[in-house]
């Protein structure tokens, strides 16, 4: 089959692959319909991570089910389904408390498991014209037959959770303001996901014109870090107070104001200034304990310098952690389903997976409207 294989930082190929097979009987093969590129695949493309070259990339797949094992009880041959990034085995300690972001189960030695990811199990990418799916009446999500709402049912996959995730970990209530800082997939969704729960006033900060606009688009305030300080200006427009909660949809490779550098810690500080006291923060943005492309020695170790004094003092609450889909999946696939949510806006370019390779190269350099990209195998 055709996949997507890292060759290299800033390199990756089409190239023929061998095919997924059943190796459980709870395994099913899916036909790949869409799979999406991910903000975090763009660290693997980077060479900011251990990824070694041959892994199939791929984490945000939905597909048609080809192949099942003898097992599986709740699927058929021919279900539409979407898989969360998560790989879990649905029976550890953490899936049955809710946390399949973090199985211990599926890939041992550490607490969470995911597909084409390094450090994340043996899992194969979904970029790809199959994937096999593990623990398949688990982590398999059913959709209507048909083709309808591809574009929007494949962000199910992670970034409408991980958006919605966010909000979560910020405790966002109706009525209250927030801000996202982030303006890529995430921070949309983010923004999106928090108006959705009824905030009064939702703030994206990013430099890129293209997320500034979908932001407005959808009802949120663009605010420009390029053009003066985004605490300043949130503050600005909330009486000076500064916003109920705050999301961090950026992580470790966070840009300094003004200058054309890294500072990983920069939007957790802003944040921590962005927001009352008293207020949250939500932090799904990614850092990771090792980056061999840090800007300093400290970095390099996943350890930043964060205003831990400032966040005490203002009495702020802050959750991390990557998304647990299964947690809000089912009810976001329903919301899409009865017409309340459209995430799909996010979406801006629809390609072939012989077109990878060029989506990679413009998804990272933020060129061209590049904002969300969607590859379909098996058109």
């Amino acid at each position: 089959m055709k996949a997507v294989v890292y060759k290299g930082p800033f390199e990756v190929a089409v190239e023929q692959v061998e095919n997924p097979g059943l190796q459980h009987p709870n395994d099913v093969i899916v036909r790949v319909t869409s799979t999406a590129i991910c903000g975090s695949d763009l660290h693997m493309y980077e060479g900011r991570t251990a990824a070694e070259p041959g892994i199939v990339f791929g984490h945000e797949n939905l597909g048609i089910i080809e192949e099942t094992g003898d097992g599986v009880s709740t699927l058929k041959r021919g279900d539409r389904v979407v898989m969360p990034f998560n790989v879990a085995c649905g029976f550890c300690k953490n899936c049955t408390a809710g946390f399949t972001g973090f199985c211990v189960t599926v890939n041992p030695g550490f607490a969470g498991g995911a597909y084409g990811y390094v450090a994340m199990g043996p899992f194969i990418g979904g970029q790809a014209e199959y994937v096999r799916v593990p623990y398949a009446d688990f982590n398999c999500l059913k959709l209507p037959e048909g083709d309808a709402n591809e574009s929007d049912f494949v962000l199910l996959a992670d970034i409408f959770p991980t958006g919605y995730h966010g909000n979560e970990l910020a405790d966002v209530r109706p009525g209250e303001s927030v801000a996202v800082y982030g303006g890529g997939p995430v921070g949309l969704m983010a923004a999106y996901s928090a108006l959705l729960r009824g905030a009064k006033k939702v703030f994206v900060v990013d430099r890129v014109a293209e997320r500034l606009q979908k932001a407005e688009e959808i009802g949120a305030i663009p605010v420009n870090f390029a053009e003066g300080n985004p605490v300043e200006q949130i503050k600005d427009q909330t009486e000076g107070e500064g916003t109920d909660k705050g999301i961090d949809a950026v992580g470790y490779q966070a840009q300094a104001r003004g200058e054309d550098r890294e500072e990983p810690a920069t939007v957790l500080n802003s944040l921590v200034e962005t927001v009352r006291p008293t207020g949250a923060l939500g932090i799904p943005g990614l850092y990771v304990p090792s980056d061999p492309g840090g800007p300093d020695e400290q970095a390099k170790q996943g350890k930043l310098v964060v205003a831990i004094g400032r966040l005490f003092e203002k009495g702020l609450r802050l959750g991390t952690g990557q998304c647990n889909v299964k947690r809000y999946n089912r009810q976001l696939r329903d919301m899409i389903i009865e017409g309340r949510a459209r995430p799909s806006f996010v979406v801006s370019h629809e390609l072939s997976l012989d077109e990878a390779p060029q989506a990679y190269e413009k998804f990272d350099k933020r060129v061209e409207g590049y904002t969300k990209v969607v590859l379909h195998p098996n058109r």
